[in-house]
């Protein structure tokens, strides 16, 4: 039923309203993403105070907002000849007018502003592309911000349902506002509060696993499990693994450091942090104050160790580029192919 002084569904066709369009052009404010203006996709714009609410025809419906997170996902997310910063600023800003629509009719249906939502939150999880502060892209705050925005939407959604079984994948998004918030108490609470049905889903189960072993500071443990993450789960985690990588590090410092050192297999060090080479291994610990011996064994020298500024940016190839397989960023966002990423499997030992 509609939203007593609601305003109706929007009835705007096109991914961006044509007055916007016209407008932009005119100003020539299309962005470098929106070759033509047919490709122009509806920004963002903070809702001021006193101002009338916009028009049916300047809102997208449920459809068309669904329509143009999988164009931002098929034709824009996975763009190579844009840099990364410029690529993920343009995308998550489309997608927070996307939710701005959305918020703006409270009528539309649950089941249908729900699978905007989810498609919108897995489309930003994908642009992942190490946005930097400066004119190339927002700098990282922001973006933290705007993707506890798209949980929090979702998540809200969720709990005016119902029932758990009103939106079927509600357990596959739990599980990533989880793993995307490790280690925080106040989201393990959150899921914690989850009705038994949900937690018991092999999703949220593997979810909990990870964030156990996550804040034992169980390294071996921990890495394992996000091995075994299919490839949105493990973009979710993937902010983690730097930090990770660290705490296990410090904690092999304090219990091999010796005054005249001791070494640990470099090979062995690459496994147990799942690193993607044995190069990448020894830039780590370079970084953190180690002595590396050739490409056979790190040097652990009591009060060696260092930690200076946040762990360097290293490649995710095994524990997160290589699961996506053959398959496109569209399928992925959009939750096709079956959707094989929520059939996780059983927690590991």
């Amino acid at each position: 039923m509609p939203v007593p002084g609601a305003l109706p569904l929007g009835t705007c066709p096109d991914l961006c309203p044509a007055a916007e369009r016209e407008a932009r052009e005119r100003q020539r404010r299309l962005h470098r993403l929106e070759a033509a203006p047919a490709r122009a996709v509806k920004e963002y714009a903070r809702p001021a105070a006193g101002k009338a609410r916009p028009p049916p025809s300047q809102l997208r419906p449920p459809s068309v907002l669904l329509a143009t997170v999988r164009y931002l996902a098929a034709e824009v997310a996975g763009r190579v000849d844009v840099p990364p910063p410029v690529v993920a600023a343009f995308v998550w800003d489309r997608l927070r007018a996307v939710r701005l629509d959305l918020a703006l009719q409270p009528s539309a249906p649950p089941g249908d502003a729900a699978a905007v939502l989810e498609a919108a939150l897995a489309c930003q999880l994908c642009v992942r592309g190490a946005p930097g502060p400066g004119p190339a892209g927002p700098d990282a705050p922001l973006l933290q911000a705007q993707m506890h925005e798209a949980f929090g939407s979702l998540r809200r959604r969720y709990a005016a349902a119902a029932s758990p079984e009103a939106h079927p994948r509600q357990a596959f998004f739990q599980s990533l506002f989880l793993l995307y918030n490790l280690g925080c108490p106040e989201a393990l609470h959150q899921v914690l509060l989850l009705p038994p049905s949900l937690r018991s889903c092999p999703a949220l189960r593997q979810a909990l696993a990870v964030d156990a072993a996550f804040r034992e500071g169980n390294a071996a443990r921990f890495f394992r499990l996000l091995a075994a993450l299919p490839y949105l789960p493990s973009l979710a985690a993937q902010r983690h693994v730097g930090p990770a990588r660290r705490r296990a590090l410090a904690a092999l410092a304090r219990a091999l450091g010796t005054p005249r050192g001791q070494a640990f297999p470099l090979p062995r060090l690459a496994h147990l942090l799942a690193m993607d080479s044995l190069t990448e291994t020894s830039a780590l610990c370079r970084a953190h104050g180690l002595t590396v011996e050739g490409d056979e064994k790190a040097l652990f020298v009591r009060g060696c160790y260092s930690e200076t500024g946040p762990p360097p940016a290293l490649s995710c190839a095994l524990l997160v580029e290589s699961k996506l397989g053959g398959r496109t960023l569209e399928q992925v966002v959009m939750g096709e192919e079956g959707d094989p990423e929520e059939a996780l499997p059983r927690t590991a030992t």
